[in-house]
């Protein structure tokens, strides 16, 4: 009250100067007359506003005597006083008077959020530091909560406009963040701000534990992981209170796609910190656990990185001394590289280690391994054992059966043959996922056992191999085990027969090819290899049924080339025609069911048979023949084989009929063509004119003018040399028919064109 009344009084004191005109006299009578009505009041102060400042604010003191809950008359009173001070120093008296009258306003205005705004900005103005604090907790805990956010707002521009009060400020934003806790962003950037990293770090950790925490900034959950992971590993020293290593294992276990910067961060934090031995042993273990490439190679950089680091930094620390090298600092030295040598040797297995951690079951990836550790033998065999533990043959990746066998020929390659045995006894027994790559390990231990010189062992192990199953097994049937199956896998027979044939004798080689036969699992290929080893043996009849069995065993056309070589070889067996009967019923057996596609070979054999022992004209017969069952491309070669061959035999005239015949039945027109000329050619050379011109004419029907001239050319030089006037005319004429009738087509086709062009057009107009 005392302030209240020094206030008045000062007021009241500089009224006795003031000077009041008479237009102001309607006024006072007025607000006289209604001293409780604003608007009265606000006419009165609107008609003095170009007065002197005390006149105006004698009027805004006594208005608000009478009306002290008048929000808009106080809001306009205070908003006058702040304009009044504005360009006075802040030290001047007045200032306080003005704080007075906001104070005086707020025993009435204390819930207007408005005026304590107000009033907080003009102590903001006069930098009065303590006391704009204690009036915006004042503001605080006047108003309702729903409002403080007004508040905090400018509380939080004041409090961080100082940097020389940061625990003022950070006390400040605690009590802001228990209302606004999402606002907790702003708060980690004033912290890195003013330096106080250590509270930042636990902020980051308390709002990475919030499940429904929203950053405002539009951050997801990894992007604040990683801010703290680089805020704690760049500033070791500065951060006390939350545990490092916890946290960025706990990323490594959470954020797969961030391993490798993980672990780097991890590292680097040890090294800022100097525990240069802590942050290798987190290189190792990081190398030894990442899983994939980018992640090893990220690592691996930093890791060399900061080796190479410590050799040069330990280098110009001797460079930078004045004394001597000690031996110790020598030692380091050699030390330090000698460690960044053996880290860049490792490298490639260290990747291969990633590869493998990624597939376990890679095949190729293992036996790289296995090269990269060279010539040293405990590794290579601790690889191999662990390799034929690790990979689940049927979901490995690569072909398994070259691992076993690469083990077996690891000892065999130190002349450990007992112990090679032993490895390859224990492959045959894995249950691998196709026949063919059990078939593989054993004739791969086959040939260990010939290059030892010990055939007899390789034919018992194939004989071991190929044993029948108890009862019947389909050899397509994966739910069977591969032993099983094996009995019927082709590779494995067909390096047993090759086996027999080199060191077996005769019955047991022939026995072998039985079996095949009996399995009904032999190809074409080996039925002709058998039958050529029956008749390397002087066996000719037991190669002709082996022949015959293949016959029955295929169809065509898979049967092509065992027909082939069996004709050949029974031709060439009984050369002298004694068993003419017999091949002839072989060539008719064969040619029965022959597809057009390997007709002519057969038929040109079958045809030479009778031309040597048979009759010609059951040769001539058999062209003909050969000529209606070939296809259509090689019809023309065989009329011109059919053609020479009569010819030879009968005489050229004989040939009219087959050039008539292939006139009619060739479908190439350019073959029609050549046939006709050579025909006309024929009759000129026999002296029918008559005969050559009828051709000719006929000719003349599939022969345009302007395309095959050189045929008209060649009818008009015969016409020269044989025919007369009336002929050469008859040729001419004819020769403008044909060209007649070829522009008609070509007129005919165009306009066809033309319509369909048209009616396309007018269906798409109509579309639009």
């Amino acid at each position: 009250m005392t302030t209240e009344d020094d206030s008045s009084t000062s007021v009241q004191t500089s009224t006795t100067n003031l000077i009041f005109d008479e237009t102001d006299i309607l006024y006072e009578e007025d607000c006289l007359r209604n001293q409780y009505s604003v608007k009265a009041w606000l006419r009165y102060i609107d008609h003095i506003k170009e007065g002197p400042n005390e006149k105006i604010n004698l009027v805004y003191e006594r208005a608000l005597r009478e009306l002290p809950g008048s929000y808009k008359l106080w809001y306009n009173y205070l908003k006058l006083r702040r304009k009044q001070i504005r360009s006075k120093c802040i030290i001047d008296p007045i200032y306080e008077e003005v704080n007075n009258t906001f104070e005086r306003s707020l025993v009435f205005m204390h819930k207007m959020p408005r005026i304590w705004l107000d009033y907080c900005q003009c102590l903001m103005d006069q930098c009065k530091i303590t006391r704009t604090r204690r009036v915006f907790d004042r503001a605080i805990r006047a108003l309702p909560i729903t409002q403080h956010n007004r508040i905090w707002s400018l509380y939080i521009k004041f409090v961080t406009s100082y940097p020389e009060i940061p625990d003022t400020a950070m006390r400040v934003y605690k009590r802001y963040l228990k209302l606004q806790p999402e606002c907790a962003e702003e708060y980690i950037d004033y912290l890195k701000e003013i330096g106080h990293l250590d509270e930042c770090a636990k902020l980051y950790v308390d709002i990475l534990n919030r499940d429904n925490f929203t950053s405002r900034q539009g951050k997801s959950n990894h992007q604040l992981w990683n801010e703290l992971c680089e805020l704690v590993s760049k500033n070791p020293t500065k951060i006390k209170s939350v545990q490092v290593e916890p946290i960025l294992r706990q990323g490594i276990l959470k954020y797969k796609d961030q391993v490798g910067q993980l672990w780097t961060s991890l590292a680097d934090y040890y090294i800022r910190s100097g525990c240069f031995e802590k942050a290798r042993d987190i290189f190792e273990e990081a190398v030894e656990s990442v899983l994939t490439v980018r992640d090893f190679t990220q690592v691996f950089d930093a890791y060399a990185q900061s080796e190479e680091g410590l050799i040069s930094a330990l280098m110009n620390k001797s460079n930078e001394d004045d004394e001597e090298i000690t031996e110790d600092d020598d030692l380091e030295l050699e030390l330090r590289l000698a460690r960044l040598e053996y880290l860049m040797d490792r490298r490639p297995l260290m990747l291969n280690s990633v590869l493998l951690r990624q597939n376990p079951h890679n095949v190729n990836e293992w036996l790289k391994r296995i090269k990269l550790y060279g010539e040293q033998y405990d590794k290579i065999i601790q690889t191999f054992t662990k390799a034929v533990q690790t990979i689940d043959p049927k979901i490995c990746t690569g072909k398994l059966q070259d691992l076993w066998i690469a083990f077996a020929q690891f000892y065999d390659k130190y002349q450990q043959p007992d112990e090679a045995r032993y490895i390859y006894d224990k492959a045959i027994k894995v249950n691998f996922r196709n026949v063919d790559d059990l078939a593989a390990v054993w004739c791969a231990w086959c040939e260990m056992e010939l290059e030892h010189e010990k055939p007899d062992e390789a034919i018992k192990l194939m004989e071991r191999a190929t044993i029948l199953p108890r009862h019947k097994v389909d050899y397509y049937d994966t739910n069977e085990a591969v032993q099983l199956r094996l009995h019927k896998s082709l590779k494995l027979w067909s390096f047993y027969v090759d086996l027999e044939e080199c060191y077996g004798t005769f019955q047991t080689c022939k026995s072998v090819y039985d079996r095949i036969l009996d399995l009904r699992i032999a190809t074409p290929q080996i039925i002709i290899n058998y039958a050529l080893y029956l008749e390397e043996n002087k066996y000719y009849e037991d190669a002709f049924r082996v022949y015959e069995k293949g016959l029955a065993l295929f169809k065509w056309p898979n049967v092509y080339d065992i027909w082939l070589t069996y004709l050949c070889k029974f031709v060439a067996r009984y050369s002298d025609g004694s068993k003419l009967e017999r091949a002839r019923d072989l060539f008719e057996q064969c040619l029965e069911h022959c597809p057009a596609k390997f007709a002519k070979n057969l038929y040109l054999l079958y045809a030479k048979l009778e031309e040597q022992h048979g009759l010609d004209r059951r040769a001539l017969k058999i062209y003909e023949r050969a000529t209606n069952a070939v296809e259509p491309k090689e019809k023309e070669e065989m009329f011109n084989i059919y053609i020479k061959r009569c010819g030879e035999m009968q005489g050229i005239t004989a040939t009219r009929e087959i050039y008539e015949k292939a006139i009619e039945s060739l479908e190439d027109e350019r073959a029609v063509r050549d046939m006709c000329l050579r025909y006309a050619d024929l009759e000129r050379k026999l002296g029918e004119i008559d005969r050559g011109r009828a051709i000719y004419s006929h000719c003349s029907q599939m022969c345009d003018p302007r395309i095959h001239n050189d045929f008209w050319q060649t009818w008009k030089e015969f016409e020269i040399k044989h025919g007369n006037e009336d002929t050469m005319r008859e040729m001419l004429r004819i020769k403008r028919s044909v060209q007649a009738t070829y522009n008609v087509q070509v007129n005919y086709m165009a306009a066809q064109m033309m319509v369909a062009s048209i009616g396309d057009d007018t269906s798409a107009t109509q579309a639009n």
